[in-house]
C-alpha cells in the first residue's frame, strides 16, 4: 500500500511540473562555450523563438570551461524540471573519453531532447599544395613532412585527421589553434593544411586562398556541394560531422521533453531559422528524443576509438 501511495504520488508530482512548466520562471539555455560560438548563437536564436510561442522568458547562460564540461555539470547538478536545458556541441560525447574526468555520463546523467543541427569539416590545403584529391594528399605526405592546422585537441577535426592518419599510415604534424587562427595559418602557408568547420574557411576557398580537398560527413554539404565527401574519394566508415544538440537532466519528465522537443523542431524549420543557420554550415531535420538518443549513443564509443588511436588526452 505504501508503495501504491509513493507511486501515484510520484506521478502527481510529475504531472503537476508538466502542467505548470513553464510559468514559474525563465527558462535558462546553459551554453558550454562562449559568446559568438556556434552553440550559442544556436541557442540565442531557438530562444527568443522559442520565448515567442509559449510566453515566458527563455535565456541564454553562457558556462564555457574545459570544452563545454562546466556546463553540463551545472546542468547534471540543476533540477529535472525544464528550467535548465544543457546546449552544447559533439564535445558532450567526446569529453568523457579525452579528460581524465568529464565530470558526467553522457549516457546517464541527460535525457536527450533534440538534435539542433550539424555540420561537417572539410580539409583544405594552400594553393602551393599540389594535392588535388585525398589519395593524392595521402600519397604527399608518405613523401615529405607535412602539417595540418585544427580547430583545438579533441575538436572532431582533430581526431578526423588523427583518424586519417592512422588508417593510412602516414606522419603528419598536429599543430592546435582557435578555429580563425587555424584557417589564418594555413593561408599564411604556416602548415600545408587545414582541418576545420566549413564556416570559418568557405570564405577563403570561394576566394581561391584555400583549396577544398574533402569533406568529413556521409553526403555532400550544401555549401560546398562541389567538393567530394572522403567516402567518395575511397575512405570509408568515415562520416564525421560537428553536432550541436539540447538536453535536460535525467528524470525530467517524458512531457516536458517530448514538449520541447515539439517546438524546438518547428523553429528549426522556420524559413528565418534556416536561414540564419544556414550560414554557419549548419544542417538539420526533424528527429525525436529517442532519436537523438539512439545517434549519441552511438557517437560516444565511436569518438572514444578515435581518442584512443589518437593518443590525445587533455588534464
Amino acid at each position: 500500500m505504501i508503495g501504491l501511495f509513493a507511486l501515484l504520488l510520484l506521478g502527481w508530482a510529475v504531472a503537476t511540473t508538466a502542467q505548470e512548466w513553464p510559468k514559474q520562471r525563465p527558462i535558462a539555455f546553459v551554453v558550454g562555450f562562449g559568446p559568438g560560438s556556434v552553440s550559442d548563437i544556436l541557442a540565442r536564436v531557438v530562444a527568443q523563438k522559442l520565448a515567442e510561442s509559449i510566453g515566458q522568458s527563455v535565456v541564454a547562460e553562457n558556462r564555457p570551461g574545459a570544452g563545454g564540461n562546466i556546463a553540463a555539470q551545472f546542468v547534471k547538478r540543476a533540477a529535472p524540471d525544464g528550467y535548465a536545458i544543457l546546449v552544447t556541441s559533439v564535445s558532450y560525447a567526446i569529453n568523457p573519453s579525452i579528460y581524465t574526468s568529464a565530470g558526467y555520463d553522457p549516457l546517464k546523467d541527460f535525457v536527450a531532447i533534440v538534435l539542433g543541427g550539424s555540420t561537417p569539416n572539410v580539409i583544405t590545403v594552400h594553393p602551393s599544395v599540389p594535392a588535388k584529391t585525398l589519395a593524392e594528399l595521402v600519397e604527399l605526405a608518405r613523401k615529405q613532412p607535412l602539417s595540418y592546422a585544427h580547430s583545438g585537441i579533441g575538436t572532431t577535426v582533430h581526431l578526423t585527421m588523427e583518424r586519417l592518419r592512422v588508417v593510412t599510415s602516414i606522419d603528419m604534424t598536429h599543430v592546435p589553434f582557435q578555429p580563425a587562427q587555424a584557417v589564418g595559418a594555413v593561408v599564411a602557408g604556416q602548415t600545408q593544411i587545414a582541418g576545420t568547420a566549413i564556416a570559418p574557411v568557405a570564405p577563403q576557398i570561394k576566394a581561391g586562398r584555400l583549396r577544398a580537398i574533402a569533406v568529413t560527413s556521409a553526403h555532400r554539404s550544401p555549401a560546398l556541394p562541389d567538393v567530394p565527401t572522403m567516402a567518395e574519394q575511397g575512405f570509408k566508415d568515415f562520416d564525421d560531422v560537428t553536432w550541436f544538440g539540447f538536453f535536460a537532466p535525467a528524470g525530467t519528465p517524458p512531457e516536458l521533453v517530448g514538449r520541447l522537443n515539439a517546438e524546438i523542431n518547428r523553429i528549426l524549420e522556420l524559413p528565418d531559422v534556416r536561414e540564419k543557420l544556414g550560414k554557419l554550415g549548419l544542417e538539420s531535420r526533424r528527429n525525436t528524443p529517442t532519436e537523438f538518443a539512439a545517434f549519441v549513443k552511438a557517437e560516444v564509443p565511436k569518438w572514444a576509438r578515435a581518442v584512443k588511436d589518437s593518443g590525445a588526452k587533455v588534464d
